[in-house]
């Protein structure tokens, strides 16, 4: 073999272990630079399983939140207003005044028995209101209960006679406890409505309660959204006494919840029993 053969050859094996380096050095680049993907794919992926793994809010319980009593409250001119008087969980009390002049925009007749003929403006109720009593005295007549209504939407000028009236027949501190101040009434929301039974001679007293259709509306009453607003033995929360007769619409969802949690209204609506 020549020198300058020797030489070439010598070249040519260096050149070829270079190479070789060079393409191991770049694969483990690669590798590394692969694993830091994977590495960042794994991340992500964690992130989104934690995402995956929230629980999302209670839906009643958002409703609740959303129309706690200190959440829908303001002070105009001395008194407590409510903010959201069109709402069907707005809660109306001694404590918590409608607006000036409000009166529902949506009030329609409800396709029921009555307890009286003719026009008035008690035979009313807001829509949604109206629609979920047709719906509970079908089912009462299914269950062969005779149900009539009896009072429904009342307005501040109709509320103003009537608190007046009881003021002058039966004394201040008996009208407080069986009637509303004009604009505190939860009648002029036109969700309430009161209930009575033939049984009964469709009166508005106590012994409804006790009646076979009293019992019936008090254990069925939630299922079409209405709860029985005055409870046994609650005026000291409510501020009224025992009302059997005395419905009021929330919905379906929140007026099962009500029944089970066993509370007033305005115990439900208050933040202090409010676990988002």
């Amino acid at each position: 073999m020549s020198k300058h053969t020797w030489k070439k050859g010598l070249w040519t094996c260096l050149l070829v272990t270079a190479l070789a380096l060079s393409t191991a050095a770049l694969s483990g680049c690669q590798k590394t630079g692969g694993s830091g993907g994977e590495q960042g794919q794994a991340l992500k992926g964690a992130g989104n399983s934690d995402k995956e793994n929230q629980v999302p809010a209670d839906p009643v319980m958002l409703k609740r939140s959303e129309s706690s009593l200190q959440t829908t409250i303001k002070e105009v001119d001395g008194k407590e207003v409510v903010t959201n008087p069109e709402a069907m969980t707005v809660i109306v009390n001694k404590q918590r005044s409608l607006p000036d002049g409000y009166e529902p925009t949506d009030l329609v007749e409800p396709n029921v028995p009555f307890s009286f003929d003719g026009p008035h403006e008690k035979r009313h109720l807001r829509k949604e209101a109206a629609e979920a009593l047709e719906n509970l005295f079908a089912g009462a007549k299914e269950d062969g209960i005779e149900l009539r209504a009896v009072s429904g939407y009342r307005s501040y000028k109709r509320q103003k006679a009537i608190y007046e009236n009881n003021v002058r027949t039966k004394g201040e501190a008996y009208a407080s406890s069986v009637s509303a101040v004009p604009g505190t009434s939860e009648h002029q929301t036109g969700l309430s409505i009161d209930v009575s039974s033939p049984s009964v001679n469709n009166d508005l007293e106590e012994n409804f309660g006790d009646s076979r259709e009293g019992k019936w509306l008090a254990e069925h009453a939630p299922d079409y959204g209405f709860v029985v607003r005055y409870p046994k033995g609650r005026d000291d929360v409510t501020g009224y006494v025992y009302e059997p007769w005395h419905i009021r619409y929330i919905g379906a969802d929140l007026a099962k919840d009500v029944a089970q949690s066993g509370m007033t209204l305005e115990e439900y609506f208050d933040e202090a029993n409010i676990k988002l």
